[in-house]
């Protein structure tokens, strides 16, 4: 008999609580499929002091490994478990996060159909607090170009072979809110990434999350990556050669976190810059710079209401997301 592939996920978690179960479960759930995989869970948590040690306790036997101690912040707690990690296969899932039914079976599949792949990521949902759906992400086949153009993907939806990761490097400690794309733009470097359109994942949006509390210090390591990325010869060379479709597309992302994080004349400021060099894929985001518009002449209820009937819009097109297809792929 072919040994099944064994699967590894790694959980970083500080005072989490309130999502750390539900986090949990989405992991364990996954054995449903456990003909096709074997399952390594482990969770890396950073001393947290609001309950989340009796949570991860209350699972204990269904842990690889656990540990409860103080670290430098994300990347080195991924890192923790990732180093520890056997799988052939691994990812992270954050603890305000959940996987969706038949995410890593699915994963599984992709990896085995193709040998040279080290990345596969799927399409994602967004969720609120209580767990409403209010967003889905669907990707495109994207690969190094795209990364380099800073088209983001959503990290809970990725999973990657861990001899890649051993291969490129682990995650830098030196980030923090845009380690997983760093990240990804190096594995892209080395080898094939492949897009699966299923939706594997829903990302939790509440007022504590990083991208939602802390959106604008994002936008200052945006700038340091690709700065980074011209210190790589490979990566520079491409791009030089795509130059004005870089910068755009870097500066359109610095200008969404500006805006996420209340900060909308500087959020103009770098739509300029984005429609000066790549005018097409900058205005496409026109609804965004309309919000920024109305935030400095203080139409805060007009943008409230806008958002609104955005998340409204979302929710009516947005089937059960939870009938993932199961077969064909």
């Amino acid at each position: 008999m072919v040994p099944r592939p064994l699967v590894s996920i790694v959980t970083p978690s500080f005072n989490q609580a309130a999502y750390l179960e539900s986090t949990i479960q989405s992991v364990l759930h996954q054995r449903g499929r456990g003909e096709l995989f074997d399952l390594e869970y482990l969770i890396v948590d950073g001393n947290s002091t609001d309950g989340s040690q009796a949570i991860i306790q209350k699972y204990d036997s269904d842990l690889a490994w656990w540990v409860s101690e103080k670290d430098r912040g994300q990347a080195e707690a991924i890192n923790k478990g990732l180093r520890r990690a056997r799988g052939e296969v691994v990812a992270w899932l954050n603890s305000d996060d959940v996987y969706l039914p038949d995410a890593i079976a699915q994963t599984v599949r992709a990896f085995e159909q193709d040998a040279n792949v080290g990345m596969v990521f799927g399409d994602a949902i967004a969720i609120d607090d209580q767990g409403q759906v209010f967003n889905r992400w669907s990707f495109g086949n994207w690969g190094l170009r795209e990364f380099l153009r800073f088209r983001v993907i959503c990290q809970p939806a990725v999973f990657l072979r861990r001899s890649v990761v051993e291969e490129v490097g682990y995650l830098d400690e030196n980030y923090h809110y845009m380690l997983d794309h760093h990240l990804w733009i190096r594995v892209a470097s080395h080898g094939a990434v492949r897009h699966i359109p299923y939706v594997w994942a829903a990302a939790r949006q509440h007022e504590h999350a990083k991208n939602v509390a802390q959106a604008a210090r994002f936008s200052e390591e945006i700038q340091q990556i690709y700065e980074w990325a011209l210190t790589q010869p490979q990566l520079a060379h491409q791009i030089h050669a795509d130059r004005r479709k870089v910068l755009g597309g870097m500066y359109r992302l610095r200008a969404r976190y500006y805006l996420d994080g209340g900060q909308p004349q500087q959020a103009l400021r770098y739509y300029g810059k984005a429609i000066y060099y790549d005018p097409l894929y900058a205005l496409r985001h026109w609804h965004r710079m309309s919000y920024a518009l109305l935030y400095l002449a203080g139409g805060e209820k007009v943008i409230e209401t806008a958002y609104k009937y955005r998340r409204k819009r979302h929710l009516s097109s947005i089937v059960d997301y939870t009938a993932v297809e199961k077969d064909d792929q």
